[in-house]
């Protein structure tokens, strides 16, 4: 009889992706299992037709042999040279074994055997900086607690740092093999943990682990411009790996302490300024710091009133990764006279006198008209 097109027995066009014939596997291998179908005789077939179509499409070079040559690729002394046994036919054991990992390996968490030695843990590190550092850029350094390469046994684990030796138990491959009834099961080697190499002798300084304990000192340059929450990546700088895996990376966070004076909004920079009464009143002119250190001169017209906003163009935050600047925003607060001397008083008094009928207070005139025509609507 002869053999399906794989294509179709997956149900995939011939142009689809990795992707599309794995989806199309699983859908097929999960209804035609024959645990599933109890009794059907011909589901056994049916799910080695399956697993023989994936066992090809799934391999680059398996499938280009087999779009080239078809099924002859795959046949005793076909042009191929793929998957072929002395005696004929084709090897179901690598498939059965795969298909545990094609249809739950991504549900299994943890990492396949022999996937070698791990990688150490990335780290996060909280660093605080002033207002002023966040504007100009700064470099700084730090000190990190954590797992660095054993000099020792240079991070091999093993005593004066021979190489590990491949595991006696599954041959260095990390993995052994079970039959258990109708599935040959592959899992990770119980002698290496899936790391296929073995270490006779421990190294005695990091316990056979590769890495110990230390405070590293790294330098961080910090770029003009960052903000609140922003995250800084040094690749590599994290814990070392485990037997000379690769290391983790680093993430620094950094806040920015609270100003005594500024308060900043994205690029933009706030500054509350007290203005004397007399000085909002008839006007002048107040100096202002500014972010960088500078001082700017902002003119304070007749009659200024609290919440009035003075924008400073190009007197904020640097923009990060950029050249340009935001504004500063003065917000002034008329300031009460306190401590007042009685000759202080009776000035007040004189010009309160003087006013007359001229509305030197326009805004609360205003707000007590209206509450007098709120309390005559109320007695009608």
């Amino acid at each position: 009889m002869a053999k399906r097109d794989y294509y179709q027995v997956l149900g995939v066009p011939r142009n689809a992706g990795a992707e599309d014939i794995k989806k199309a596997y699983r859908k097929l291998a999960m209804k035609h299992h024959p645990d599933r179908n109890p009794g059907d005789a011909g589901a056994d077939q049916r799910f080695k037709e399956i697993n023989e179509a994936y066992d090809v499409l799934k391999d680059d070079q398996k499938r280009a042999a087999y779009d080239r040559y078809g099924h002859a690729a795959f046949e005793q002394g076909g042009p191929g040279g793929f998957g072929a046994r002395a005696g004929g036919g084709f090897d179901f054991s690598t498939s059965f074994a795969d298909i545990f990992e094609e249809m739950f390996g991504d549900f299994m968490g943890g990492r396949r055997p022999g996937a070698g030695v791990g990688r150490g843990a990335d780290l996060r590190y909280n660093l605080e900086i002033s207002l002023e550092q966040a504007f100009h850029g700064t470099k700084t350094q730090i000190h990190v607690p954590t797992s660095v390469a054993c000099d020792s046994c240079r991070g091999t684990g093993s005593e004066g740092g021979r190489a590990p030796e491949p595991c006696p138990t599954c041959g260095g491959a990390g993995k052994v093999r079970s039959q258990q009834g109708f599935f040959t099961i592959e899992r990770a080697c119980p002698s290496c943990h899936g790391a296929g190499r073995v270490i006779r002798e421990p190294c005695r300084a990091c316990g056979g682990s590769g890495r110990v304990q230390r405070e590293k000192a790294l330098t961080v340059s910090i770029p003009p411009g960052v903000e609140e929450g922003t995250r800084i990546r040094l690749a590599g700088e994290g814990e070392a790996g485990v037997r000379g895996g690769p290391p983790g990376d680093l993430y620094i966070f950094l806040s920015i302490k609270p100003h005594r004076l500024f308060r900043r909004d994205g690029v933009n920079v706030y500054c509350r300024v007290p203005i004397p009464m007399t000085t909002a009143t008839l006007g002048g002119a107040l100096e202002v710091p500014a972010i960088d250190g500078s001082r700017s001169r902002v003119t304070i017209p007749k009659g200024t009133q609290s919440g009035h906003q003075f924008r400073l163009k190009g007197k904020g935050m640097t923009v990060l990764r950029g050249t340009s600047r935001g504004d500063m925003v003065i917000e002034a607060v008329v300031e009460t006279p306190v401590n007042l001397s009685k000759r202080q008083e009776e000035l007040l008094r004189k010009f309160e006198r003087a006013a007359g009928g001229r509305e030197t207070s326009p805004e609360s005139a205003g707000f007590f008209a209206k509450v007098k025509e709120l309390w005559d609507d109320l007695r009608e």
